[in-house]
């Protein structure tokens, strides 16, 4: 079978459109993301698994694993649940920005980022204007959320990666109970997904 030139030309042409649509959608949000942050993410790297991760420095193999661990955890609770859409571990981006602290107010490790306060401005977790967040979803749409830099107690990143992703997996399979859920000034608290 011979392919003509033009029908070549025409698959490439396609391909690059979806190429460069995927390139902008991530753009915008790598844009949100460094704008929340303050961060640079200069560094792109792949979990085992094919979740996508950017960060301001290399991440190590535990750190990409504890990635994997959580959306696997994720996963399996949203299976659980009847949710089928946003499972695969491609579907997701993380953000891996500098921790502004590595300890709460109890003075346990606990690397956070500072975000504006928002809907949280003149609540108990407002900080003067900001709040201290183990993670931040940044898009629905793609999956992408951010979550702080740690050096050590990498279970942790696999629980932020968990609690964020379900925004992401409620969003996606059950609306009624994402907006129930979007805002924990409203006194719902993570884990949400049992």
């Amino acid at each position: 079978m011979k392919i003509s030139k033009s029908w070549f030309l025409i698959a490439f042409v396609f391909l690059l459109g979806l190429s460069q649509t995927h390139s902008a959608q991530n753009r915008t949000v790598l844009n949100q993301a460094q704008r929340i942050t303050g961060d640079v993410f200069h560094i792109a790297a792949t979990t085992p698994r094919g979740a996508q991760v950017y960060a301001v420095n290399r991440p190590n193999t535990r750190t990409l694993a504890a990635i994997d661990n959580g959306l696997s955890d994720l996963f399996a609770l949203a299976a659980k649940n009847n949710y089928r859409r946003r499972l695969n571990y491609s579907d997701y981006t993380i953000y891996i920005a500098r921790a502004d602290r590595t300890q709460n107010s109890d003075r346990q490790y606990s690397p956070d980022i500072a975000v504006g306060a928002a809907q949280y401005a003149g609540t108990i977790y407002d900080k003067g204007g900001y709040i201290y967040a183990a993670g931040m979803v940044v898009s629905n749409e793609p999956c992408s959320f951010i979550i702080a830099e740690h050096t050590k107690n990498f279970e942790r990143i696999a629980e932020v990666v968990r609690y964020e992703g379900e925004h992401l997996v409620l969003y996606h399979n059950d609306r009624r109970r994402y907006n129930q859920t979007a805002d924990h000034n409203l006194g719902v608290e993570h884990p949400i997904l049992q």
